[in-house]
């Protein structure tokens, strides 16, 4: 996340587990800019913040062509901040999924184009795994409607660039709720091929006083360190794999 205020940190973090595939993480909402407010002013406030509401964000930038110049131009500099830091990137992803929108989406691939990066991920869910999973099946039904279809031209665009991906993306729909169970479930029926489960694994960063979401992070940590799991994976047969595998398939 370029413009995130742990980037240099996990820079030194990467650089020094050089087996660690890692990938760009493109920011347009919910975070800061890399380029200050005077160079991007339709797209950040005087602090640099981007919106933080992910709907109003994507109708901005699908309708405003002035916010779209901006923003091309701050991606472009997220990607160099990216590259200037000597990391080798394993993929595009970006915060909140936003380069499902189609404005958004077509500037990354642009982007990905120049600095030669040609795997990006797809956060195509699987409905029906997660469904038992839902507080609101309904409302979710919504949700993933949506980016069924957003992902379907995603995955239209990204066949026609020579971009890859992974055949499915696990977890999305259920972002700030994930379990165990969810992830044992997965486990038990994911198909053959590159798929993808995702987690927000951190420590909380005031651990006398941890919010919501520091608890659900910490909860992810805990799935990944789970013996269940790693034994689900042994028993299957399940080899780990990152972005960098697509090009050996």
């Amino acid at each position: 996340m370029p413009g995130g205020a742990a980037f240099d940190e996990a820079v030194r973090l990467a650089a020094a587990n050089p087996g660690m595939a890692v990938g760009i993480h493109v920011t347009c909402v919910a975070g800061k800019s890399v380029l200050p407010h005077d160079k991007v002013p339709r797209l950040v406030n005087q602090c640099g913040n981007f919106l933080e509401d992910p709907a109003r964000a994507a109708l901005k930038y699908f309708f405003c062509k002035s916010t779209r110049k901006e923003l091309l131009r701050e991606l472009d500099a997220q990607f160099d901040k990216f590259f200037s830091s000597g990391l080798r990137c394993s993929h595009i992803d970006s915060h909140c999924h936003m380069h499902v929108n189609p404005a958004v989406l077509d500037m990354v691939v642009e982007l990905g184009e120049k600095y030669g990066i040609s795997t990006m991920r797809v956060p195509d869910d699987d409905f029906f795994s997660a469904v038992g999973f839902f507080d609101k099946p309904l409302l979710m039904a919504g949700n993933a409607l949506v980016f069924k279809l957003l992902c379907a031209r995603m995955r239209d665009v990204l066949r026609k660039r020579g971009f890859r991906f992974a055949q499915r993306v696990y977890g999305n729909l259920l972002t700030g709720s994930l379990g165990s169970d969810y992830t044992l479930s997965v486990l038990d029926n994911v198909p053959a091929g590159i798929s993808e489960i995702y987690f927000h694994p951190a420590l909380p960063g005031d651990a006398s006083a941890p919010d919501r979401k520091s608890l659900q992070h910490l909860r992810e940590l805990g799935i990944l360190l789970d013996p269940r799991v790693r034994s689900k994976v042994d028993e299957l047969g399940i080899a780990p794999a990152n972005y960098f595998d697509l090009d050996r398939v």
